[in-house]
């Protein structure tokens, strides 16, 4: 029983991102006509995202610098029986435009990449060349408030202060994570990429500071989500998530 709990709880993390990507797909395609779409998930590791994504119908790329995460990314394609509708390529998000071609995706998944690339405007700039006219793309990062707040919920006011005035939301140079964003800082990124018709989500308001003694069935555990997914919804609480999720669109692709 606790693993399933603990199973459930992993997916409580990502049930928002997964719907927002569904609804915005299924839109997308409705108004472009095929129901399959091409995708391109930069980072997309092993495929947590390309399988079942494949399993949908659409056919998907992923780009990830680690050999270890598409050789998972292969053997779970095989096992679920989507081996022909997944590519596996590896490379950097700052070479997808190389990796792909040109105007060769109608969707692009950036998740829990421009958080860690060495520098994400060139990233982007990388990426966005890659999609087709009208295409959409969905980038999820850490959000910095969610980090300080939790630093200091656990007594490290010095790491959570550095945070708060550190350009790239670090607590210091043992931090794993290279950077951490604002809501404004990833809107002026995006925009800057020449991505528009931006909409931002906050994603993982409770889920990481709820104790695990807490959430010990699968009632407590739909309860959660259930509340995360109506703090989802609500700007005003945006501020305190623990990642953002943004859902913008490319142009006409000139």
């Amino acid at each position: 029983m606790a693993d399933m709990v603990d199973q459930s709880r992993r997916g409580v993390r990502m049930a928002e991102v997964w719907d927002q990507v569904l609804s915005a797909m299924a839109v997308h395609a409705s108004e472009t006509g095929p129901a399959s779409l091409d995708v391109v998930d930069v980072g997309g590791g092993s495929g947590t995202f390309a399988v079942p994504l494949a399993a949908r119908g659409h056919r998907v790329i992923v780009v990830d610098p680690s050999p270890n995460a598409l050789a998972t990314l292969r053997q779970r394609a095989a096992e679920s029986g989507v081996t022909e509708l997944i590519t596996a390529v590896q490379g950097e998000a700052a070479d997808v435009r190389s990796l792909v071609g040109p105007h060769a995706a109608d969707v692009v998944l950036c998740h829990g990449v421009l958080d860690v690339v060495d520098d994400p405007a060139a990233a982007l700039a990388g990426m966005v060349p890659a999609l087709r006219p009208h295409a959409m793309v969905s980038v999820v990062v850490a959000q910095r408030n969610a980090a300080v707040l939790g630093k200091a919920m656990a007594g490290h006011f010095r790491d959570a202060l550095h945070m708060l005035e550190d350009r790239d939301g670090r607590w210091g140079s043992t931090d794993p994570l290279p950077r951490r964003f604002s809501e404004g800082m990833l809107t002026d990124l995006l925009g800057a990429a020449g991505l528009s018709g931006l909409r931002v989500f906050g994603v993982r308001f409770f889920t990481d500071l709820v104790p695990g003694a807490l959430v010990d069935d699968p009632a407590d555990v739909r309860e959660l989500a259930a509340l995360e997914s109506r703090a989802a919804t609500m700007a005003d609480m945006r501020p305190l998530a623990a990642a953002l999720h943004v859902i913008g669109w490319s142009g006409t692709g000139e």
